[in-house]
């Protein structure tokens, strides 16, 4: 009776943590079914990773989804469609600080209005302009970035979806404060002095019908 007891009671408590714990991210990145009122219609592995971070692989995935009431009516707008991109690193180490950085880059940028914002609970930087609102944030070892081309804001079902599965790590005054700790890309190292009998050769003036053969002694 203890035994069968004290599992019941083991069992009891895996259910309730597992109620309490986040869903796991989706194994492919983003979501290949719907979210809410969102239809699933494309995934797709991207090449170009937006936030590159020195020494830490990382892959990205996307996902489009359209409004289902729109698509039933065969007119889509651009506030109907939503795409989400999610880039995967190899750990998380430096993700956090590039990510500031970009967002820090692009608000110095003609054309971008970036804010920082709350959207179903999950701390981001929406960004807009040129045609296009997003919402970007970090998460343990991943990048997530929902929105698109002129949509004039960003669903919070598809937010709330995607901040459940990953997690804000962004700081409050991501804009303006401090930057979070980590190591930067690292610099070239200094070129040491000038030795005439070792000379660094200029490759970048380098024009091979202008230079000249020594004449053999």
């Amino acid at each position: 009776m203890r035994f069968v007891a004290w599992v019941s009671l083991i069992v009891a408590f895996a259910s309730v943590s597992a109620c309490g714990g986040r869903p796991p991210p989706p194994a492919r990145g983003v979501a290949e079914a719907a979210i809410g009122d969102w239809e699933f219609r494309r995934f797709q592995e991207v090449l170009d990773i937006e936030v590159w971070v020195s020494q830490n692989r990382a892959k990205a995935f996307a996902g489009t989804y359209v409004r289902a009431a729109a698509e039933r009516t065969g007119r889509l707008g651009d506030d109907d469609v939503v795409n989400v991109f999610v880039t995967r690193y190899e750990n998380d180490d430096g993700v956090l600080r590039a990510t500031v950085k970009f967002l820090r880059r692009l608000a110095q940028e003609a054309g971008y209005q970036v804010e920082e914002d709350k959207v179903e609970g999950v701390r981001l930087v929406v960004i807009s302009g040129n045609g296009e609102t997003w919402a970007m944030w970090a998460s343990r070892g991943h990048v997530v970035k929902v929105g698109g081309r002129g949509r004039t804001g960003v669903p919070d079902g598809v937010v709330d979806w995607y901040g459940e599965r990953y997690p804000s790590t962004l700081p409050a005054g991501v804009l303006e404060g401090p930057l979070p700790s980590g190591a930067d890309e690292p610099q070239p190292e200094p070129e040491g002095p000038y030795d005439p009998d070792a000379p660094t050769p200029d490759w970048e003036g380098y024009d091979p019908k202008k230079a000249k053969t020594p004449a053999p002694r």
